[in-house]
């Protein structure tokens, strides 16, 4: 604890600040549990992301100015204007005030979503991840980059029907931050020169694949080869099968996260940059984040919740997990705590559902421990009042609970060389009919962290079927399809359970160009989206002989849920994946690529990717039903909550319910001018554009502050979640509490063990 003094701040520069780093402009004490500050020659020192709008990519005068105060700069990245920095405390205030400075936050942990240890003797037993009903399609052609601990290369279940690893390359991100800037507490350096360069990184891509024989072991902690044999595993060939959604995929292995499954915000925005580097090398279409930091910050600002949006603007499905914090350790059900990046609109965000161990789907209910939105993040600075998003999510749910998943270890062959999680948690080894012989080990795990890699190797699917889609219209055929839980709210189960054989089947409907087209600006608002011959698919998927309804429903904008053929069978300007609209405000992603040279083709590597406000455009066009009415409950005259469930707002569609687009009209609370919602203003990070004129869209599904959530919960700067409701750099909930999902009997609807962590 230091004793240093202060410096005065202004209260703009104090807004710049987030919650956690505001307390040092008045006290220079640092609690003794944090990880992000440390006290060095008696004055206090913090790890920084300085969020910054800039021309400039490498923002040279605020590296500048960071070495002129004393500190060093870590990291300067592609994916967002943001600098990882360690400074003095005591330049905050002066840093903050710099008008090319927007926002900064503490360098948090992140941590893996990982799987909330089940006993292994619980009601329900383990089931296989959802099946694909038998597509013709196995994600060849496709790549998942998945940004964890590790993936185990050489497990039978990741390999290929001629025994050839699926595991295209590797990128310890780890280990090359530890050998470029070591604990980063060593000030007065740039260490942003070193970090591996596009160069670098298109010869791994190119010319080789990464892969080390001798790495012993590929994946120490077991979370990472868990979650790629749920998006991509192959695991049929013994009994029981772990096989997951796309076993011909191919996978990159993006170590993010350390032998403990930890890691750090800064770490993850290099494991961001690198994909998005590599993507088009490399044929990355599809990026799983099973893991999630503090989320308190507005997706505006929030580092990782931008460079996954600069990543969905390359072209690239990011998939994330909602997170593990629907109840609190007293059983109660928690709304609000949505984790980074899965608290990015661009983003889709996977809570978990319950299959019971049966195929039918009649059964299937919400995990208690999925995170509920709505979204928290707030902002103030540059707004004018206090902004909280407060959108809409997750966006669907997806199977994960006791999903049997391929268990990594070392070339022993003996359990004292499995992985971390099963070492500490043997029961989750206890799998029947397993014969846990060298690299066919399996276990089971529950979480969101294994039900987002459904929906990444559900998108994988998507692609090969139909490679012209674009991010966001994967998303939206993934809500579109997916199938209501019963009693389950949006913000409970976004817009349903995920559905793989409806949307491979919407996604065939679609023109292969769409994307292209996108780019090169050739397709326009209300143009055919559908390929030739084709028609619209029936809503609704036959499951073990039950037709099952889809939900026909997307959300748009944030905040607005929108139905009706029209959003696919014409082109909607918001299925452009630079473009991001949340309510009134519009913004759209910039990328700068690589010149040409070597190995480098011209286009292929991003060079830098700014943010600006968008022009005045159309967003949505005539014939697009809007059901933000229908979605919300006025029975609180204080707030409009979206507690309606899902189901419920289905039957209301089918009844007429909502607002259509039409043309020649102006909005009258009925229908909505012929161009649809146009940008009403501009947003705040970049000032090149001025504020637009324009058709004002509504706020949508308007959700008050305190929505639901309980008594005494707060959502603070230092609010940090793993499965067990571990609260670090901040308080602590009950250290090691877990859950256990009760397989679907209401009687042990709050069944709870506490197993440790």
């Amino acid at each position: 604890m230091s004793t240093a003094t202060t410096v005065a701040v202004s209260p703009g520069a104090y807004a710049k600040l987030s919650p956690a780093l505001q307390p040092l402009t008045t006290s220079t004490a640092i609690p003794s549990d944090v990880t992000w500050a440390k006290v060095i020659g008696n004055k206090p020192y913090v790890k920084v992301l300085i969020v910054a709008t800039s021309t400039d990519a490498s923002l040279a005068a605020l590296r500048a100015d960071v070495l002129a105060r004393g500190g060093s700069v870590l990291y300067n990245y592609v994916s967002v204007r943001v600098v990882a920095a360690t400074v003095p405390a005591a330049a905050l205030g002066a840093l903050a005030s710099r008008s090319d400075v927007v926002g900064i936050s503490p360098d948090f942990s992140v941590e893996r979503h990982a799987s909330l240890l089940q006993d292994a003797s619980s009601a329900g037993g383990m089931v296989p991840v959802l099946p694909s009903t038998a597509l013709p399609y196995d994600g060849s052609g496709v790549s998942i980059a998945v940004l964890d601990s590790g993936i185990d290369f050489r497990h039978l279940n990741l390999q290929s029907a001629s025994g050839a690893t699926r595991v295209q390359g590797v990128v310890d991100i780890t280990s090359m931050a530890k050998s470029v800037i070591g604990d980063g507490w060593k000030l007065g350096a740039d260490y942003s020169s070193t970090v591996k360069s596009a160069q670098n990184i298109a010869k791994l891509v190119l010319k080789d694949n990464g892969l080390k024989p001798k790495a012993n072991p590929a994946d120490p902690y077991g979370h990472g080869t868990a979650v790629a044999s749920v998006a991509a595993g192959r695991g049929g060939y013994q009994a029981p099968d772990s096989s997951g959604i796309a076993p011909g995929a191919g996978l990159y292995d993006v170590r993010v996260l350390d032998s403990q499954g930890m890691g750090t915000v800064a770490n993850v925005l290099l494991g961001i940059d690198w994909v998005i580097q590599a993507a088009k090398l490399a044929d990355i279409r599809v990026m799983n984040m099973s893991l999630g930091g503090d989320s308190s910050s507005s997706f505006l600002v929030d580092p990782i919740a931008r460079a996954a949006r600069s990543a969905v603007a390359n072209g690239i499905v990011v998939v994330a997990a909602a997170g593990n914090a629907g109840k609190d350790s007293d059983g109660h059900e928690v709304h609000g705590a949505i984790s980074s990046p899965g608290d990015d609109p661009s983003v889709i965000t996977v809570g978990a559902s319950n299959a019971v161990a049966t195929a039918d789907r009649g059964d299937d209910v919400l995990t208690s421990f999925s995170s509920r939105g709505p979204t928290q993040g707030s902002y103030s600075y540059l707004l004018g009042d206090q902004w909280t998003d407060n959108l809409v999510k997750p966006d669907l749910v997806a199977p994960g609970n006791k999903l049997l998943v391929a268990m990594a270890s070392d070339n022993s062959g003996k359990p004292t060389g499995w992985n971390a999680l099963a070492q500490t948690y043997p029961q989750l080894t206890a799998v029947p009919g397993a014969t846990q012989a060298l690299h066919k080990t399996l276990m089971t795990l529950s979480g969101t962290s294994v039900a987002a890699p459904a929906v990444a190797g559900a998108a994988a699917l998507m692609l090969q079927a139909n490679p012209g889609l674009t991010p966001p219209l994967v998303k939206a055929i993934l809500q579109y399809t997916a199938t209501p839980l019963a009693g389950a709210s949006l913000v409970e189960q976004g817009t349903g359970e995920l559905n793989v054989e409806g949307a491979v089947r919407m996604a065939k409907a679609l023109r292969t160009d769409i994307a292209s087209a996108v780019a090169a600006g050739t397709i326009k608002a209300g143009d055919s989206m559908l390929a030739a011959g084709q028609t619209l698919p029936a809503p609704s998927t036959t499951i073990n002989g039950k037709a099952t309804a889809w939900s026909a429903m997307a959300m748009v904008g944030g905040t607005h849920l929108a139905t009706g053929d029209t959003l696919f069978t014409r082109y909607q300007p918001i299925w452009d994946p630079a473009l991001t609209w949340v309510r009134g405000y519009v913004l759209r992603d910039v990328v700068s690529y690589q010149p040409a040279g070597g190995s480098i083709p011209a286009n292929q590597v991003p060079s830098a990717i700014s943010e600006y406000n968008a022009s005045s455009q159309t967003l949505l066009t005539a014939g697009v039903r809007l059901l933000d009415s229908t979605a919300q409950s006025f029975a609180d005259t204080s707030a409009t909550l979206a507690t309606t469930p899902v189901a419920t707002l289905m039957s209301r569609v089918s009844a007429g319910s909502g607002y259509s687009l039409v043309l020649g009209a102006g909005f009258d609370g009925t229908n909505v001018s012929a161009d649809g919602f146009v940008l009403a203003s501009g947003y705040i990070l970049g000032s090149d554009n001025a504020p637009m004129e324009g058709v004002v869209s509504g706020q949508g599904i308007l959700i008050g502050n305190g929505f639901l959530l309980n008594e005494g919960f707060m959502l603070n700067e230092g609010f940090m979640l793993n499965e067990g409701f571990l609260m670090r750099e901040g308080f602590m909930l009950n250290e090691g509490f877990m859950m256990r999902e009760s397989g679907g009997d209401p009687a042990a609807a709050n069944d709870l063990s506490v197993l440790g962590d």
